[in-house]
C-alpha cells in the first residue's frame, strides 16, 4: 500500500504538478480546465488497472469533457504561437498524471490512514522535485536564486499554503463523504482558476474559453458522481 502511495505521489507530483505549472506559463488560463480532465483519466485508468467498469454515466461525462477540450484548444482563448500548443499539452499531462495518482492512492488508502497517506504523497513528491527534477533540468542555481528574493519566496510560500490546506481539505473530504463526492466538488476549480487568473493575472477570455470550462466541470463532475443521486436524497 505503502508503494502504491509513493507512486501516485510520483505521478501526481514531479509529473502532474510540474506539467500543470508549464501548461499555465505556456497557454495561461486555458490549461486550467483541460487539466480538470483528470476525473476521465481517472476513470480510464481504473477501468484498465482495477477492472472497475465504465457506466453510460461515466462514458457520457468523459464525452461531454472531451467536447469542452476541442472547444478551448480550437479557440486558443486568444493565444498564439507554439507556445501555447505546448501548455495545452502539458495541460493534458497533468490531467493524466492526476488521474493515475487518484486510482494509486485510491488502492493505498484502502489499507493507510489518508493522514499518513497525505504525509507520504507530499514528501516524496518535495524530495523528488528537490533531488531530481532541479538537476535534471538544472535549475539548482535558479532555486537558490528564488531563495535569495524574500518577495518571491512569499508569494511562493502563500501558494504552498493555499496548496497544503487544498490537499488537506480535499483528503479529509474523500474520507468524509467519498472520493466520488469530494472529486466531483474539487473539479470546480476550473472555474476559480479562470476567475482569480481574470482577477490576479489580468488574464484575457474569450466566449469560447468560459463555455468550454463550463463544459469541463459539467463533464468532471458527472464523471465523479451521478447528479440524479442529490435529486434522490432531496426527495427522500
Amino acid at each position: 500500500p505503502g508503494l502504491m502511495v509513493i507512486l501516485g505521489a510520483l505521478f501526481g507530483g514531479p509529473i502532474a504538478n510540474g506539467a500543470y505549472l508549464i501548461g499555465i506559463a505556456s497557454a495561461g488560463t486555458a490549461a486550467i480546465p483541460i487539466s480538470a480532465l483528470f476525473p476521465m483519466f481517472g476513470a480510464i485508468f481504473a477501468k484498465l488497472f482495477l477492472k472497475q467498469d465504465i457506466s453510460k454515466r461515466v462514458a457520457g461525462g468523459m464525452v461531454i469533457c472531451i467536447a469542452g477540450a476541442i472547444m478551448i484548444s480550437m479557440d486558443g482563448g486568444g493565444s498564439a504561437g507554439n507556445n501555447f500548443i505546448f501548455g495545452i499539452i502539458c495541460a493534458f499531462i497533468a490531467a493524466i498524471g492526476w488521474g493515475m495518482e487518484g486510482v494509486f492512492s485510491a488502492f493505498g488508502m484502502s489499507m493507510i490512514d489518508s493522514n499518513i497517506a497525505i504525509t507520504i504523497r507530499q514528501g516524496v513528491s518535495g524530495l523528488v522535485f528537490m533531488i531530481v527534477v532541479l538537476p535534471i533540468f538544472k535549475s539548482l542555481g535558479l532555486f537558490v536564486d528564488v531563495l535569495a528574493a524574500p518577495n518571491l519566496v512569499l508569494i511562493i510560500a502563500l501558494g504552498a499554503l493555499f496548496a497544503a490546506g487544498s490537499f488537506l481539505a480535499w483528503y479529509v473530504a474523500n474520507s468524509k463523504v467519498g472520493v466520488a463526492t469530494g472529486m466531483s466538488i474539487n473539479s470546480t476549480y476550473v472555474l476559480w482558476g479562470v476567475i482569480f487568473s481574470v482577477i490576479f493575472l489580468r488574464s484575457s477570455l474569450s466566449p469560447m474559453m468560459i463555455i468550454g470550462a463550463i463544459v469541463i466541470t459539467a463533464g468532471a463532475i458527472i464523471v465523479s458522481v451521478n447528479p440524479l443521486d442529490f435529486v434522490k436524497k432531496k426527495e427522500d
